[in-house]
């Protein structure tokens, strides 16, 4: 990859310096450079190619604009649901800080933040339930992308006490506080490397160029091994860099509470023996595809989470699963205060509620995860991520 790129905060995968301001007829472009990049090597991994493929400044996916979520866009997060999301959140949030002796000085680290929405409901709920709380907060983002770090700033610098959004997780960790670090569908966005079970031993599948400029995938060796307890032709993705990811993230506090909400699974359902293609998708205007070669750079490319491997991640850093359900649970017992105290009473507030918590829709859709410092692992949690 180019030396021009650098690593963003939380990947493996280059990522652009900005993003261009117009957009032409680039998709054909941005095959040539695919292309032009393995005729250098024969191959490149997997996680190579999603680099380019959505991360090239000119022609990949997030260079094209800040539209992608949404109604408009080519998939829903729970952000897009309305305010109320941020809100439950913001609870949980002020409700860690005032277990933990109100702290005079607090951060929320928020990790894949777009363009700031979340954050500005997040910020007005703090504010509104407890000034004193968000006096003494700071609210940190970690952005390596000039234009969002704008968009931000301009949603934000009005809503926070403090703020500081800055290029890298470096400049946020040179001074830790205590606080709550979390990403919405952030885990997801990791680079990943897809492997296969061929005649009983697993290979690495790097993208290759075939004829008339079209991608294939071949198996290479590899170090990355599962047993072989394994179907033939068995076909998975894994993330090997969630130890860089997740130390970065927990230097920017002295103490806190983590929290990660993203499709996925615990180990023994994703490696389930019947999944045998694995969890690969690509998504354009809210309509799923298994091609990661079609139209590079006009759909995401994404994959679920083994939220085991990220918990065992974890814990090797000190910090604990204390909380691991679907979206539904979880957010239906954040909620429990807000509807005893009439904040789930109108036809607005009730609908997003029910998009957000109910299995038909994302409640079922996404799990959540939270990691502290204790040590004691809930027997419930430990069972469900099967530690």
């Amino acid at each position: 990859m180019s030396d021009a790129i650098p690593k963003p905060p939380y990947g493996d995968a280059p990522i652009p310096q900005d993003y261009p301001n117009s957009m032409g007829a680039a998709i054909p472009s941005l095959r040539e450079k695919i292309i032009s990049e393995i005729s250098k090597r024969g191959s490149i991994s997997f996680p190579e190619y999603l680099a380019i493929a959505l991360y090239d400044p000119e022609l990949g996916y997030y260079a094209r604009d800040s539209t992608q979520v949404g109604r408009r866009g080519d998939f829903y997060t729970s952000v897009s649901v309305g305010s109320l999301f941020g809100r439950l959140l913001a609870q949980r949030f002020l409700g860690w800080w005032e277990t933990n002796g109100q702290p005079a000085d607090w951060r929320i680290l928020e990790i894949g933040a777009h363009d700031g929405t979340l954050a500005a409901d997040i910020l007005s709920e703090i504010r509104q339930l407890s000034p004193d709380a968000w006096q003494a907060l700071e609210y940190a983002i970690p952005e390596p992308l000039p234009r969002l770090r704008g968009l931000q700033k301009a949603r934000l610098e009005n809503l926070a006490s403090r703020l500081l959004i800055a290029e890298s997780f470096e400049a946020i960790s040179a001074h830790a506080l205590p606080g709550v670090a979390f990403g919405n569908e952030i885990l997801d966005a990791l680079p990943f490397h897809l492997i296969e079970l061929k005649n009983d031993v697993w290979k690495e599948l790097h993208v290759i160029a075939g004829e008339n400029g079209t991608l294939a995938l071949e198996p290479r060796e590899t170090s990355i091994q599962l047993g072989n307890s394994f179907p033939e032709g068995y076909r998975t993705e894994v993330r090997t860099n969630f130890p860089d990811f997740l130390a970065s993230v927990t230097a920017c506090l002295t103490n806190g509470l983590l929290m990660f909400a993203d499709y996925g699974f615990a180990a023994p359902e994703y490696y389930d023996v019947y999944r045998s293609s694995g969890t690969l998708r690509t998504f354009s205007s809210h309509k799923a595809g298994e091609d990661p070669f079609a139209a590079p750079g006009e759909k995401d490319i994404t994959a679920h989470v083994d939220f085991t491997d990220f918990a065992k991640t974890a814990i090797a850093l000190g910090y604990f699963p204390s909380a691991f359900s679907s979206q539904g649970n979880y957010l239906t017992n954040l909620a429990k205060t807000l509807i005893l105290n009439g904040g789930v009473d109108d036809t607005k507030t009730i609908a997003q509620f029910q998009s957000l918590t109910h299995p038909a829709h994302l409640g079922a859709k996404f799990h959540i995860i939270e990691l502290t410092r204790s040590a004691e692992i809930p027997p419930e949690v430990a069972h469900r991520l099967a530690l």
